[in-house]
C-alpha cells in the first residue's frame, strides 16, 4: 500500500471518531455492523486503526461486536427452517448497555450487495422482522439520539466487484476507497475545518426551512407527484445532532442531506424512485408507491415487488413514511455518476424519503415524548426506517404555507433560495 493511502486511512478513522462521533475522553466506544447486519473480518485492519485512535482520543474501553456474514449464509443455507425466530438477546442487550450509560456507538455498513440473493426471501422476511422486534428498545434509544452514535462505510469484497463491475477486484477495492475518502472529504489539506465549514452551511438551510414552517412540502417531476404535509413544529436537521448527554455528532458520514419529519397521516400522490433498492439482500428495481392519507395503498416493482408488499406490512407504521430529505443534485456523491448499492451513500446522492420510523429530534421536544404522544404530534412509530431514492436533475420542490402560499425550494434538483 501507498503511504498516501496509509495516510488517507488514518485521516479518516480521525475524521469518523472526530468529526462524526465527537468521541470524548472516559467514553467507551462499541463497534457493531449497522442495520444489525454483518461486516466480513477483512475491515479488521481498519478497525484496528479506529480501535487505536479512540484510545489515543481518550476512550476508556472499546470493543467490536464481530459478525461475520458467511456465518449467516451458512445459517441459511444448512439451518433448521423452523429456527430463523431464533435470536442471541445478548447482542442487544449489550448494545442497551452502551447507549443507557451514554457511551458512543460507531455502525458499520460493509455488505456484499449479493451474498444472499439467492436465499429463501420468506427466511430472510422472519429474520429481518425477529432482528427488528428483539432490537426495538436499541432502535428507540438512537432514534431519540440517547448518545452520540454514528454509521459509516468500509469496501470490502463483493461490494466493490458490484460498484466497478469492469475492474480486477483489487483495483475495483482500491477505486472505492478512493471515492470514499474523496466524497467523505478526506483527501482536503484540512479536513476537520472543510467539514465544519460543509456542516455550516447545512445548519443555514436547516434554520431556513424550520422558520419557514411549511405546512406541506411538494415533490415533483417525472412521475412523481407527492404532496408531504408536515406536523406542526417540525424541525429541520442535518449535518450535526445533538445527544440527550449534549455532545454534538454528525451521525451519518457522508452526509448532503438536511431532512424533516412528515405527518404521518397527511402525504398524498406518487412517487417513483430513481435508485434500486436493497433490502435484506433483495433488489426491488422500478418501483412506485401512492399514498392516501398518508399510508401507501398501492406499490409496484418491475422487480422484487412481492417483497416490497411484504416489508410494507412489517407493522402499521411501515407503510407510512418517517423521513422527507433534500440533497441537491449537484452533491459530490450524485456527481460521481455512481450507483453504490449502499443505502448510507445513495441516500446522499439524491431527495429521499424513508417507510418507517421517525426522527424524534425532527420535532420540538420529540426525544421526550411518549409513542402516543409522538403519534398524536404526527410523529410515525415503527420497527423499521428505509431510505429510499426519489431525487433527479428534474426535480422540483415547493414549500406551501398554511394560507397556501407557494415558494420554491429546489428547482431542477438545485436549491431555489440563497443563504
Amino acid at each position: 500500500m501507498s503511504s498516501e493511502f496509509e495516510q488517507n486511512l488514518e485521516k479518516y478513522a480521525e475524521v469518523i471518531l472526530k468529526v462524526g462521533l465527537n468521541l470524548q475522553k472516559g467514553q467507551r466506544l462499541m463497534i457493531i455492523p449497522a442495520d444489525f447486519a454483518s461486516f466480513p473480518l477483512e475491515i479488521a485492519p481498519f478497525i484496528e486503526i479506529i480501535v487505536r485512535k479512540a484510545y489515543q482520543i481518550g476512550a476508556r474501553f472499546v470493543d467490536v461486536m464481530w459478525d461475520d456474514p458467511q456465518i449467516h449464509l451458512i445459517r441459511f443455507q444448512h439451518a433448521p427452517r423452523d429456527s430463523f425466530e431464533e435470536y442471541p438477546i445478548w447482542r442487544r442487550d449489550a448494545l442497551l448497555e452502551f447507549l443507557k450509560k451514554e457511551d458512543a456507538i460507531l455502525g458499520i455498513l460493509a455488505s456484499n450487495p449479493n451474498l444472499f440473493i439467492n436465499q429463501d426471501p420468506k427466511l430472510m422476511d422472519i429474520t429481518r422482522r425477529t432482528t427488528l422486534k428483539r432490537n426495538k428498545p436499541v432502535n428507540e434509544l438512537i432514534a431519540k439520539n440517547a448518545t452520540n452514535w454514528l454509521v459509516i462505510s468500509i469496501p470490502v469484497s463483493g461490494w466493490t466487484e458490484k460498484v466497478f463491475p469492469d475492474l480486477h477486484p483489487d483495483k475495483g477495492k482500491a477505486k472505492l476507497w478512493d471515492v470514499i475518502f474523496d466524497i467523505c472529504r478526506v483527501k482536503q489539506k484540512d479536513p476537520f475545518s472543510v467539514w465544519n465549514d460543509h456542516i455550516n452551511q447545512l445548519r443555514v438551510r436547516m434554520d431556513f426551512l424550520s422558520n419557514k414552517q411549511y405546512s406541506t412540502i411538494k415533490l415533483k417531476a417525472l412521475d412523481t407527484d407527492l404532496t408531504v404535509g408536515l406536523p406542526k413544529e417540525h424541525k429541520w436537521g442535518g449535518g450535526r445532532e445533538k445527544s440527550q448527554n449534549g455532545i454534538s455528532f454528525t451521525p451519518n458520514i457522508p452526509t448532503e442531506e438536511i431532512f424533516t419529519l412528515p405527518h404521518k397521516d397527511k402525504t398524498e400522490g406518487t412517487v417513483t424512485a430513481t435508485k434500486p433498492l436493497y433490502i435484506s439482500g433483495v433488489r426491488v428495481e422500478d418501483f412506485k408507491l401512492t399514498f392516501e392519507k398518508g399510508k401507501v395503498i398501492e406499490a409496484t416493482a418491475r422487480k422484487g415487488q412481492k417483497f416490497l408488499e411484504q416489508f410494507i406490512k412489517t407493522d402499521e407504521g411501515a407503510s407510512r413514511l418517517g423521513e422527507i430529505a433534500l440533497v441537491p443534485h449537484s452533491s459530490p456523491i450524485s456527481q460521481s455518476g455512481l450507483l453504490f448499492y449502499n443505502s448510507l451513500i445513495d441516500e446522499n446522492a439524491s431527495c429521499h424519503i424513508a417507510l418507517g420510523r421517525g426522527y424524534r429530534s425532527s420535532l420540538k421536544n420529540g426525544e421526550m415524548m411518549s409513542d402516543e404522544e409522538f403519534s398524536t404530534a404526527g410523529g410515525n412509530n415503527s420497527l423499521i426506517h428505509i431510505d429510499f431514492m426519489v431525487g433527479s436533475g428534474e426535480m422540483d420542490v415547493d414549500g406551501i404555507k398554511e394560507d397556501g402560499t407557494i415558494e420554491p425550494i429546489m428547482r431542477n434538483g438545485e436549491w431555489a433560495f440563497e443563504i
